[in-house]
């Protein structure tokens, strides 16, 4: 488990590194107004912008959830929440894809195989799949997590379900305020917060009883 940690901390740092370098000057230029007028300066290609920064946001530090906010301001709080769900669930996708098919090897490396097994066992389980839908709303660990759900080959259906169960809610409130053109920081939180446990719970259920029933069909 030290090991699985230390794989942990060798991600987060390699996260927090663009983060400590441009985060700051970017954070200075992407406020809400700046986005919004920089995304309406792409015409109809608008939602492309959007979904493209928070693709960016993997290696970049991207302000998600003003990507998120604006998108809300300029499609409307449901068409603008369809399109922030298509940039973080690409996002997600693209990270966990990515570990899964290039970094095995250097996961072995850093961990050991023992290591390595230690984090599939935890990410098969239902452990990970809370830790993706926690990790959305939170800065940094989205992209740590789904990392680590790569390397540690979760089943792609259980992360695809963990994914849209944190993203969803998050795309839903940011896109909401967005186009209200206001903001409620503390219901943000909550709802942000509070809504992927209750959607990975449902979600959850589902996979395990289509799991036993395609064992049971085997």
């Amino acid at each position: 488990m030290k090991r699985l940690f230390l794989l942990f901390l060798i991600l987060a740092l390699l996260v927090l590194i663009p983060f400590l370098i441009w985060g700051e000057d970017i954070e200075s230029k992407m406020s809400i107004e700046s986005t919004v007028e920089s995304m309406q300066g792409w015409g109809s290609w608008a939602w492309a912008l959007g979904i493209g920064l928070l693709w960016i946001d993997l290696f970049l530090p991207i302000l998600g959830t003003v990507v998120m906010s604006a998108l809300g301001l300029i499609y409307g709080p449901a068409l603008g929440a369809l399109i922030a769900l298509v940039g973080a669930m690409s996002a997600g996708l693209t990270a966990y894809g990515l570990a899964r098919v290039l970094g095995r090897k250097a996961a072995v490396w850093l961990v050991g195989e023992k290591g390595l097994e230690e984090g599939e066992r935890l990410f098969r389980g239902s452990a990970g799949g809370w830790l993706i839908a926690l990790s959305r709303w939170m800065p940094i660990l989205p992209e740590v997590m789904a990392c680590m759900a790569g390397l540690s080959r979760m089943p792609f259906l259980r992360f695809v379900a963990a994914l849209v169960a944190g993203s969803l809610p998050l795309c839903l409130v940011f896109a909401w305020i967005g186009s209200r053109g206001d903001e409620s920081p503390i219901w943000t939180l909550i709802l942000s917060a509070g809504l992927p446990p209750l959607i990975w719970l449902v979600l959850d259920r589902w996979i395990r009883r289509l799991s036993r029933e395609n064992g049971a069909e085997d």
